[in-house]
Parts: C-alpha cells; sequence; structure tokens
C-alpha cells in the first residue's frame, strides 16, 4: 500500500512511530499527556495558535528539548526545510552487486573470466564498485562460489534459473533495505565516469536510475540503481510469470539518463563482440 510513499505520517494517538513530531496544542494537552510515554525519539516540536510554551511535562519527558527544532505551525517553508532534510537523511544505503551468475552460452565460456584489464572482469568491475557503493558483492551461481577470491563477498542466487532477474531478487532477499548498483560483468570499457553519473543523477523516489540504452532506446536494466521500492514490484512481475528486469523498468517509474560515454555500456556477448571491444581497447592504448 504505501511502496510508493517516500514519506508516511501516522497520527501518533494510534500508532508510535520510529521518528515523532510532538504537536503542542492546548485543546490536546491531556490526551499528549496520557501518552508521553510514546515521546522515544522526537525530532520537531510543532505549536500550534493555542500554545505559546511547551508543556512542562513534555520538557521532562524530552531532556534534549531545547537542541530540537521548534516551530509554529504557520512556518510553512521551515516545516518543508525539515521535512526535505529528513528524506534526504533517509536515502537508503548503497550497495554493489556485480553479475557474474550467467552461463556464456553464446560466448562458450565464462565471461566474466576475462582480464580485459589485467584481472578477471569480475573483479574489476567489484573493484569499481568499491569506491561507491557502501558493500560489493559478486553475484553467483551456488557451484561457482568455490571459485571466486575468497577476497570478494558472494551473493549466490536464491532464485533459481532466473538469470539476472534472479540475482536482483536474491540480492534484495538479502538486504531488503538497501539500494543496489547492479552491474553485469560483460561490460569491458565502463569506466568510474559512468558510475558517478549514474549515482550523481540518482532518483531514490524513483523505482530505479538507469542508463537509456545508445543501441535501441530502451532502458538499460544491467546497469543500473534498483531502489528498495522496487523489490515488491520485482516480485509482483515474477508472480505474473515475467523474468526481464527491462519489463518492470518500462513499465514503472524510472529515472533515465543520456550515457556521455555510449562505448561504456557496450556488453560482450560473442566471440564477434570480444573482437570488436579489443580493437578498441588497442586503439585506447595506442593513444596514450
Amino acid at each position: 500500500m504505501f511502496n510508493e510513499a517516500d514519506l508516511i505520517l501516522v497520527n501518533g494517538n494510534h500508532n508510535e512511530a520510529v521518528k515523532q513530531i510532538v504537536v503542542i496544542d492546548k485543546v490536546k494537552e491531556a490526551s499528549l499527556q496520557k501518552r508521553i510515554s510514546q515521546l522515544t525519539n522526537v525530532q520537531l516540536i510543532l505549536l500550534t495558535n493555542s500554545a505559546n510554551e511547551i508543556f512542562e511535562f513534555v520538557k521532562e519527558a524530552i531532556p534534549n528539548w531545547q537542541q530540537l527544532p521548534i516551530l509554529s505551525l504557520h512556518e510553512t517553508n521551515d516545516i518543508i526545510s525539515f521535512f526535505e532534510k529528513q528524506m534526504e537523511k533517509s536515502v537508503p544505503a548503497l550497495n554493489g552487486l556485480v553479475l557474474a551468475g550467467g552461463k556464456s552460452v553464446r560466448m562458450g565460456y565464462d565471461k566474466s573470466s576475462i582480464a580485459w584489464h589485467g584481472k578477471e572482469q569480475r573483479y574489476y568491475i567489484a573493484d569499481l564498485l568499491k569506491n561507491f557503493c557502501n558493500d560489493v558483492f559478486i553475484s553467483c551461481r551456488a557451484e561457482q562460489q568455490d571459485e571466486i577470491d575468497t577476497n570478494y563477498k558472494t551473493l549466490p542466487d536464491t532464485f533459481i534459473d532466473l538469470g539476472p532477474y534472479g540475482a536482483i531478487l536474491s540480492a534484495f532477499r538479502e538486504k531488503p533495505g538497501t539500494a543496489w548498483l547492479v552491474v553485469a560483468s560483460d561490460l569491458p570499457l565502463l569506466d568510474p565516469n559512468a558510475l558517478q553519473l549514474l549515482i550523481e543523477h540518482r532518483n531514490s523516489s524513483a523505482v530505479a536510475t538507469t542508463f537509456e540504452s545508445p543501441y535501441d532506446g530502451l532502458p538499460e536494466p544491467l546497469i543500473t540503481i534498483w531502489e528498495p521500492k522496487a523489490y515488491p514490484i520485482l516480485l509482483s512481475f515474477l508472480s505474473q510469470g515475467y523474468t526481464c528486469p527491462r519489463k518492470v523498468l518500462r513499465n514503472n517509474d524510472v529515472h533515465i539518463i543520456k550515457a556521455k560515454n555510449e562505448d561504456a555500456l557496450m556488453n560482450v556477448n560473442t566471440p564477434e563482440e570480444l573482437e570488436k571491444v579489443k580493437n578498441i581497447l588497442l586503439q585506447k592504448s595506442a593513444a596514450i
């Protein structure tokens, strides 16, 4: 019911909120006094027209009341500013997920093990993400875990045989309150600038922030920041038989940006594409 909401206000007469706002109103003085024990994490005190000062019993219940913002109800702009700052503080932490659990059927061998930049690509991407994320995991199939360097954290699929869709769901199952920067391991030209651009334009109020694919104009699901509110949506699509991340992006509120360097979004699935990228890297190396 509240999945699309970024902020929910509840009536403290009926439910105790995690973060609280106390409204000082002479008419409600007795009611507030009955619930004074519920004031455990007050963030703001609001004075109505009927109250010019804070009740003494409220001061006793909130030892740090003098350090809290105290506003009158008519100070609308200041109240709005307070909520905006609270929402900025509540932006979900960002973790990284490297998609390395594919079977690479078209390539003929594991794409994530190609050493484009002096190390296997799954580790190269993971190291890139470490500069932007709180924590980074390599997504893999359960049977792959033993072959992955123990210096890197793994997150095996718990939604089996669903490809990238299952990997994203598995990440949310592990940490549902976290946003996930999901990056495929077959992006050899991905650079820090592309990741920085995506994060700078992150809209945590949307279901996801993603790039517009330069190849077909559609959202690119495999280099995307998926917000926690995407989790129930992904589950809902799965219950309807859909396992395409792009379909979820196309049918929900997502923030789409254009890449400054389109090559950064080029993925490699076939030997022909591999040779193409090799030539691009050789040209870049020769130009240095």
